[in-house]
């Protein structure tokens, strides 16, 4: 198996957290000045991974000037665009059976993407989609895009259109380390260190186990953008610990620290987990009333929303008349 610390995910996709703010906020720059030129922020993706703007209307400025120009979504909007869909990306993983390392894969190819893109450009379940359907394929976990689509009543074709789009935004680094593998190895290791028994194992194994439902809690952050995998999966044991009590935690980072000889020393390790788990506390799902107003603005953005809007009031206010036309003259 390839080694973490030679790897392009260690190389390229562990950033600052001022380099992951400045990076949102290009791609949001990119999507208002593309809103201003073309008068919508919508990407057009053909199968081979080409994508164009849709023409500009004739009588774009016209209506600039007869209407106020779509608000485009701010980075918070953008950030809980992205929120929203990745727990969609987990219900879609957990409605096919999925192990843990096919939506933790998914869920770093989403992450990833949208360094590069903003939500404005590409409507957000498309790339969630695709990026299930990437992870599948590179953890040879063979369902094809017509099962995908089929399964969540969605057109595969869509699929199959955004996966070369998704590879480009991804520079084809597809080999990712979630933390779950490293997860297991801390915990093989605290058998020895603390000298377990076979009675006492099941102690560990619950330890695994609540330490991956802090691990899912993890994956849904910025962390695995900031933090490598070995330390997402110690933050995840540490809170779990911290109920179970199963180890003198200080001590095994301790220990951790002095046979790999590691450059690091105890207080700045502690810190770092420290670092994630606020990552953790501070994170907040959209309310259902946010979600409304952001998609709102979202098509407005791609040049369909007041417009059918006011066409889907007059065509309900039609109805209304002619029904209501009927009733007075029926028997």
């Amino acid at each position: 198996m390839a080694d973490f610390q030679t790897s392009t995910h260690r190389a390229k996709w562990i950033f600052t957290p001022q380099e992951l703010i400045e990076k949102y906020k290009a791609s949001n720059r990119r999507s208002i000045q593309t809103l201003e030129k073309y008068g919508t922020t919508q990407m057009e993706v053909d199968v081979d991974g080409s994508f164009s703007y849709p023409e500009p209307q004739n009588n774009a400025k016209d209506n600039s000037e007869k209407h106020s120009r779509p608000k485009p979504l701010n980075i918070e909007e953008e950030q809980s665009m992205r929120v929203f869909y990745e727990n969609k990306l987990r219900e879609v993983c957990s409605a096919f059976y999925f192990p843990n390392k096919i939506q933790a894969t998914a869920l770093l190819y989403f992450k990833r993407f949208y360094l590069q893109w903003s939500v404005m450009e590409h409507h957000p379940k498309n790339i969630m989609l695709t990026c299930v359907y990437a992870a599948c394929k590179i953890e040879e976990n063979h369902v094809s895009a017509e099962e995908l689509g089929k399964g969540i009543s969605q057109d595969h074709q869509m699929i199959l259109n955004y996966e070369m789009i998704v590879y480009q935004a991804l520079e084809f680094d597809l080999i990712v380390y979630p933390p779950y593998r490293p997860l297991e190895g801390f915990i093989n290791d605290m058998e020895d260190f603390c000298q377990v028994k076979n009675g006492e194992l099941q102690m560990l194994k619950d330890l695994h186990e609540t330490a991956k439902l802090e691990v899912d809690k993890i994956m849904l952050t910025d962390a695995p953008l900031l933090f490598p995998p070995g330390q997402l999966a110690l933050a995840a044991l540490r809170n779990s610990n911290k109920v179970q009590r199963v180890v003198d935690y200080e001590s095994y980072l301790s220990s951790i620290l002095s046979r790999q000889n590691s450059g690091h020393i105890i207080s700045d390790l502690t810190e770092n987990l420290d670092t994630i788990d606020s990552w953790v506390m501070k994170y907040k799902f959209p309310s259902e009333k946010d979600m409304k107003h952001i998609n709102r603005k979202l098509k407005s953005c791609w040049g369909h929303g007041s417009h059918d809007e006011s066409k889907k009031r007059e065509k309900k206010s039609k109805h209304k008349s002619k029904s209501s036309h009927g009733m007075q003259n029926g028997p």
